[in-house]
């Protein structure tokens, strides 16, 4: 936890694990969120949660995430298990092995960079282009590069390498401007680690490669986990979940689909407030865009924002989703359950598997948007003239937002939904549905 001690707690000032600094205090929301003794899940209840050889009680520490979150000391090795790093059924032996591993891959990966352009790694970082569109060096605009010795030799060729060198100054804009209320980002070190692991990560996915937006995700697994190639798993364990909210072709299937489905909800729940929107020319919900790319992030403040994850990612849990991201499936059969592996899903998961609804676009995230749309109802029938309306409404909410309060409206907004909504049967990987309205 970057140095910083455990100690007793009961309702205790979380701003000691995240310092923020002082000229910023002013322009941060208001933290909610507070470790509770006997709610909040404590390094004693977590380190009790294993067997003797490392099996993980799962079920049980579900229920201690989804009753008080986790305390600051041991977020990061939690978020290891809910992301799906690490499967509960493992030992400790097993997943050292796994984290050696994987510590190996992400220097392999590294050093390939690093050979490209060495500043790699250095503790420092660029924020400005060191190629152009037709792959000519422009080194001399930006002597951090000089200085790293780092030089090209005639135009680059090959397409993967200067896709990707043209994205490394984006990174960089983009981690200037990353949580830097934080005093963990005044160091260049940090804001460098937080810029390897998004510069290594686009080299690896070059499919999608980097889309701004990313950093905001990225960020906390910096702040949390010491090692950066730990760090570099746990955020490329929760992009295997978010990646396709950051496609950015005409054929997006993440944020768009995720907001179609949105769009469903409300005019099952509320067809007043839905065709209201539509009357402003909201219908399509590109408001709420932002809050399902980057999970809130804008919305609460960071302590918050953590809390809201991992509460998300504890009621979201399925007990399948470390063979599943393993093996690499698409299909939705990776998450069907038996009774035993049921207990062991988390609360929204389950409603899911129960009724058969494995679709990923009707993820937790849109229920959470889906609840703020409900909280707000009223004041947008009433005050919302134009869309400008409808966003200004929204923005409100950024710091009055109670995380376990939303979640618990998400769920019951989700089980009014399902109540609604008669499942008629699979369509190869998508469902069917038949609205009862």
């Amino acid at each position: 936890m970057s140095g910083i001690l455990f100690h007793k707690y009961g309702g205790e000032d979380l701003d000691s694990y995240y310092p923020i600094r002082p000229e910023c205090q002013a322009d941060v929301p208001k933290v909610r969120f507070k470790a509770r003794a006997g709610k909040t899940l404590s390094a004693r209840r977590w380190h009790a949660a294993f067997s003797e050889d490392g099996h993980l009680d799962i079920a049980k520490v579900l229920r201690r995430i989804q009753r008080g979150g986790i305390h600051p000391s041991i977020k990061g090795l939690v978020w290891e298990f809910l992301l799906g790093c690490y499967d509960p059924n493992s030992t400790f032996e097993e997943r050292n092995q796994i984290r050696q591993q994987r510590r190996q891959q992400y220097a392999a990966w590294k050093t390939e960079c690093q050979n490209i352009v060495p500043i790699i790694g250095s503790g420092k970082f660029i924020t400005a282009a060191i190629v152009t569109d037709d792959g000519q060096s422009l080194q001399d605009s930006n002597r951090d590069s000089l200085d790293q010795g780092w030089h090209v030799d005639g135009a680059i060729s090959d397409k993967k390498v200067l896709q990707w060198m043209l994205g490394l100054h984006q990174i960089g804009l983009d981690v200037v401007r990353t949580d830097r209320s934080l005093v963990f980002y005044e160091s260049e070190t940090n804001q460098a680690k937080l810029w390897d692991v998004l510069a290594i990560y686009s080299w690896v996915d070059n499919d999608i490669g980097y889309v701004q937006g990313m950093n905001d995700i990225c960020s906390p697994m910096i702040v949390l986990l010491e090692n950066e190639a730990d760090a570099f798993w746990c955020f490329e364990h929760t992009m295997r979940r978010l990646r396709e909210n950051f496609r950015t072709n005409t054929g997006m299937i993440g944020v768009q689909s995720q907001l179609s489905t949105l769009s469903q909800i409300i005019r099952t729940i509320d067809p007043k407030l839905h065709q209201h929107l539509e009357d402003l020319d909201g219908g399509e919900y590109l408001f709420a865009f932002r809050m399902l790319m980057v999970l809130f992030r804008r919305e609460f403040s960071f302590v918050d924002a953590l809390y809201l994850w991992e509460l998300m990612w504890a009621m979201e849990y399925n007990p399948n989703i470390f063979s599943l991201y393993e093996s690499n499936s698409s299909t939705s059969d990776g998450r069907q359950v038996n009774d035993k592996q049921l207990k062991q899903c988390g609360k929204f998961e389950r409603k899911n598997v129960k009724t058969g609804l494995p679709d990923k676009t009707s993820a937790l995230s849109v229920f959470l948007v889906a609840s703020v749309l409900e909280t707000k109802n009223k004041k947008l029938l009433r005050e919302a003239k134009g869309l400008d309306d409808v966003v200004k409404i929204l923005a409100d909410i950024t710091g009055n937002l109670d995380a376990k309060k939303a979640c618990n409206e998400a769920l019951k907004i989700q089980k009014k939904y399902l109540s609604k909504v008669l499942f008629i049967f699979p369509l190869s990987d998508s469902c069917t549905y038949l609205f009862l309205i």
